[in-house]
């Protein structure tokens, strides 16, 4: 977990953490770019709450609107620490965008 970290941190100066319910999340001035979930199972698991409004081409990054990277072991983390950076300056870069309620369309009924 300390070398996906370092990798978030390090990608972009605007780029925190915080420790809110027991959960660790980084977070810019853009918000929470992602959290680190399931602390019981090997490796890391970071959830993305709004990676769907990532466009970037990221091939580890599972699920729909929202997504997440698993991470088994450090070796792993080193791997894909430029795609980590990639998607974090990606966030960083959507500043208040970021944060803006998507525009997923509903289904309107039929008169």
């Amino acid at each position: 977990m300390r070398r996906v970290r370092d990798v978030i941190l390090s990608a972009d100066p605007s780029m925190s953490e915080r420790v809110q319910y027991g959960v660790t999340f980084s977070s810019s001035k853009s918000g929470d770019f992602a959290a680190f979930v399931r602390y019981s199972e090997p490796g890391v698991n970071l959830r993305l709450m709004r990676g769907g409004r990532l466009h970037g081409r990221y091939p580890h990054l599972e699920g729909q609107t929202v997504k997440r990277v698993r991470i088994t072991d450090e070796r792993e983390a080193s791997a894909r620490a430029a795609e980590l950076r990639a998607m974090v300056r990606e966030w960083c870069a959507l500043g208040d965008a970021a944060r803006a309620p998507s525009r997923a369309r509903r289904a309107t009924p039929r008169s």
